[in-house]
C-alpha cells in the first residue's frame, strides 16, 4: 500500500491517496500565520487502516514546515494532538485551553 499526502492549496485541503486512489482529506482555512484544520474525512472503503493518523501527521508536519501555527478545530486533529504531545507546540499558547491542551 503506497500512501501519499499532498497540500492542494487551491482547494485548501490536504489530500490523501492510497495506491493512486483518493482516500481522504483534511480541509483547512488559513488566516495570517494560523491554519485552522476544520474537517477530516477518510472515504468509504479506506476506514480502519490507520490512514487518518497518517493524514493528520502529514498535515501537521507540512503546516509546521510552512510556518503555520495550527488550530485543531476538527475532533480527529484535536485528538491526535492530545495523544502526540510533540505537536502541542504548534497550537498557539493562547488557544490551548480552548482545545483542552496543556499550556
Amino acid at each position: 500500500m503506497v500512501t501519499e499526502v499532498r497540500n492542494n492549496a487551491a482547494l485548501e485541503r490536504f489530500e490523501l491517496t492510497v495506491d493512486g486512489s483518493p482516500a481522504g482529506c483534511i480541509e483547512y482555512q488559513d488566516t495570517g500565520g494560523e491554519r485552522a484544520l476544520v474537517h477530516t474525512e477518510i472515504y468509504s472503503g479506506f476506514e480502519g487502516r490507520g490512514l487518518a493518523g497518517a493524514l493528520v501527521r502529514s498535515a501537521l508536519d507540512t503546516s509546521r514546515a510552512e510556518g503555520f501555527e495550527v488550530l485543531p478545530m476538527c475532533a480527529v486533529v484535536s485528538h491526535f494532538v492530545t495523544t502526540h504531545p510533540a505537536y502541542i507546540s504548534l497550537v498557539p499558547r493562547r488557544s490551548r485551553e480552548m482545545f483542552g491542551l496543556p499550556q
